[in-house]
């Protein structure tokens, strides 16, 4: 694993107000505290506790744009919005709104925008009209599934280490923020200008930070590059591959429905320290149109405390879910919600919903959540395993679904190639449980689990031996806190691996074997002499892998009575039954200063 240095990569955390960059945080941790008040506090961030997943910038579609702006426009027709924002953005004749006809984004952008206007400009609305204003500029000027799904980790707060291919890009935007936030937003060329002007006029300080400032060679001795400046190369990428005009959302205009969704739906998932859940949702219609009520039961895999929730959502766009959900009952630890917020995406069948569901002050803690709507036929929602060692014999699987036939015989259920299923044990309402035995010789992969005509594909792995692990999520932050500042907690897992038919780790057709027991402790990273994060940063519960952080300082146990800050290596050990030697993966966490203050706090959900 690659050291996550600052003269390597830069780390990014997706959220919607900003990012902390890992590499600015090892170099202002060693600088005074008031370096490190101000890195914190500029940073306003949502971690997730699910597994770690790598995201890429999209591939840059080259669009012509019009020849004006007032050709390239989607007028305003929705007269609360002309009436409300006409006095700053006049309409034409057409009905292009200076900015607002030349722009489009997700609901959270749009909330983002509205906010603004009424912080810096003096626009007066009242929730009514805020909400229908929200609604009319996420459906009509929003954006298309296809261009939301390559961003949607960034509004359903995922911890991510984004891949930019480009350093200046990386540079000129990513210095500051996630590349996800302006990739979230499709401009005209003159409107991406607009927003450059804007940061150099707000922030000034941007212009020799980042935007006209060379990015830094890890030789002491290279010359700066030379040619554009990183803004410039930044803004080419992003008129590119941001447009106004694309083909998605032509297409998705005159298709774009409302949302019958109303019914029963089947929900399945997991969530780091829990494992796998099965469950169902409810919905109805709401007290306006687009609106639903919501309740949901879920049911985890490993014997936790099933979870009730109910709450209410709004379907922006046509697919985009928004929602907020209260839980029934106490929280017994800090992983456990009280509420939470739901993101997921709609597919254009109107069959399934995928996304996350997430919590906590930070929103560091989450699952990851797909619904599919209850039909009345039997389905096949998934098992509780996650894989099985071929050689096994008499290994319990539970089956979860619904609507599965009765009078099931052995014969009727197929667990995949080379696994064979023995006998059922039970059945009860939603889930079959089964006795199996997998062949010595079954060929590592995937399985896809059949009762009579229900099928799931990928629904968990058989394996011959274990290869290595992998802590997740490989990157991640947590806040320190005290009695006027929450916490922010970090919830990992290990993961192990089958390196798959090339035999080499970290490649595609690695075979994810789940989570397994590991045993989890900090250990130093090593930044500077002397160096003492490991006992002063907080602890880590050894079974469950939930790191604490303490207290928020200044803390006259440590040297120069420093705060509590620092960063940390997360170790999982996993001996793999009848391995020579145990399994060893390791995370990198950096654990912060609380973020005293909070910049905006979306409210897209019910």
């Amino acid at each position: 694993m690659r050291s996550p240095g600052f003269r390597g990569a830069w780390l990014f955390f997706a959220s919607e107000g900003s990012t902390f960059m890992a590499g600015c945080w090892r170099i202002a941790r060693r600088w005074s505290p008031f370096v490190i008040v101000l890195v914190a506090s500029l940073s306003w961030l949502s971690l997730s506790a699910a597994s770690q997943k790598t995201a890429s910038t999209p591939a840059v579609e080259v669009n012509s744009p019009g020849k004006s702006m007032a050709e390239a426009g989607f007028p305003v027709t929705d007269q609360l919005t002309l009436t409300k924002c006409g006095t700053c953005h006049a309409p034409d004749a057409a009905g292009n709104m200076t900015r607002i006809s030349y722009i489009r984004t997700t609901p959270e952008g749009w909330e983002e925008a509205i906010k603004r206007m009424v912080r810096l400009n003096g626009l007066e609305l009242s929730p009514e009209e805020a909400r229908s204003i929200l609604r009319y500029l996420s459906d009509y000027h929003g954006l298309a599934p296809e261009e939301a799904a390559k961003v949607a980790y960034f509004s359903e707060r995922r911890i991510i280490d984004e891949k930019i291919d480009n350093p200046d890009v990386a540079h000129g935007c990513a210095s500051c923020h996630a590349l996800a936030k302006p990739l979230s937003w499709h401009r005209t060329p003159e409107d991406w200008k607009y927003l450059k002007n804007m940061h150099v006029a707000f922030f000034p300080a941007v212009q020799f930070t980042a935007f006209d400032a060379p990015r830094r060679r890890p030789e002491a001795d290279a010359a700066p590059p030379k040619g554009p400046a990183p803004a410039e190369v930044a803004l080419a990428y992003i008129v590119q591959s941001s447009p106004l005009h694309s083909p998605e959302w032509a297409a998705w205009q005159p298709s774009m429905q409302a949302p019958k969704i109303a019914g029963r739906w089947l929900i399945s998932g997991s969530e780091p320290g829990k494992g796998r859940f099965f469950g169902q949702m409810t919905i109805e219609p709401g007290t306006s149109d687009g609106s639903f009520k919501t309740s949901a039961k879920i049911c985890y895999a490993n014997g936790s405390p099933a979870m009730t929730a109910s709450g209410g959502a709004i379907v922006y766009t046509g697919y985009a879910w928004r929602g907020r959900a209260t839980i029934d009952g106490p929280a017994s630890s800090p992983a456990d919600p009280k509420t939470m917020r739901q993101v997921m995406m709609l597919e254009k069948d109107q069959s399934e919903f995928k996304g996350r569901w997430f919590w906590g002050e930070y929103q560091e803690f989450g699952m990851d959540v797909t619904m599919r709507r209850a039909t009345g036929g039997p389905v096949v929602a998934g098992v509780d395993v996650t894989s099985i060692e071929a050689g096994a014999h008499n290994a319990t699987v539970r089956i979860y679904g619904d609507n599965l036939p009765a009078n099931l015989t052995a014969s009727d259920v197929s667990l995949g190639a080379g696994v064979n299923v023995d006998k059922i044990i039970s059945r009860q309402p939603g889930m079959l449980t089964v006795s199996a035995s997998v062949s010595s010789k079954a060929t590592p992969g995937e399985r896809t689990v059949t009762v009579k005509e229900a099928t799931l594909a990928q629904a968990y792995a058989v394996y011959d031996h274990i290869d290595f692990l992998k802590v997740l999520p490989a990157t991640s932050l947590s806040h320190l806190g005290s009695s006027s500042h929450p916490r922010g907690y970090a919830q990992f897992e290990a993961i192990a691996f089958n390196n798959g038919p090339d035999g080499k780790p970290d490649t595609p057709d690695d075979i994810d074997l789940g989570p397994v027991l590991a045993t989890y402790k900090l250990q130093e990273f090593v930044a500077s002499y002397g160096d003492d994060d490991t006992s002063f940063v907080g602890s880590i519960d050894a079974k469950t892998g939930l790191f604490s952080p303490a207290s928020d300082g200044p803390d006259p146990k440590r040297k120069s009575m420093r705060n509590n800050y620092g960063d940390v290596w997360v170790t999982a050990t996993y001996q793999p039954q009848g391995a020579a030697s145990p399994l060893v993966g390791r995370s990198y966490l950096v654990v912060a200063v609380p973020t005293y203050q909070n910049w905006d706090q979306p409210e897209v959900g019910q």
